[in-house]
């Protein structure tokens, strides 16, 4: 708690310390340029293994998945990450498994008409690997290319 007055006391006096050693202003830092449009960032992660026991999906199965059902609708670029994730499934079992996190960027102003080609992104590699889900997560962000 005394470090919070101090750096409270300290924060306030600064201003009068300027102006006790005749400067008219405290200086500035200079403005941060902003860059970029902007996007939406949308992350949907896939896990591997498959509930009804079947053998767990493969580098090769998950990439002919991306050129087939991804890569048409966003042939601008994506990113793929392999990754090691842990949900809690419908028995409420703690799950951990092997996974990939797509990324998608987009124009925001894209987002209405991309939203439902992600939504089928989705169902088609629930349907296809027999998973509970595929987890989505969408930002708004600047991006500069």
């Amino acid at each position: 708690m005394a470090g919070v007055v101090t750096c409270a006391v300290l924060a306030t006096g600064a201003p009068i310390a300027y102006a006790a050693l005749g400067s008219e202003a405290p200086p500035t830092a200079p403005a941060a340029a902003v860059r970029g449009a902007d996007y939406v960032e949308t992350r949907l992660f896939f896990g591997t293994e498959r509930p009804d026991g079947g053998t767990d999906v493969t580098d090769p199965q998950f990439l002919a998945f991306i050129d087939r059902y991804v890569t048409p609708g966003f042939p601008s670029g994506l990113t793929i990450q392999d990754g090691r994730g842990q949900w809690r499934d419908s028995n409420g079992m703690i799950e951990r498994e092997r996974s990939y996190e797509l990324i998608l960027l987009y124009p925001a102003s894209e987002a209405r008409l991309r939203d439902p080609q992600i939504e089928q992104i989705r169902a088609a590699y629930a349907k296809a690997y027999a998973q509970d889900s595929v987890a989505r997560l969408d930002e708004r962000t600047l991006a500069d290319f």
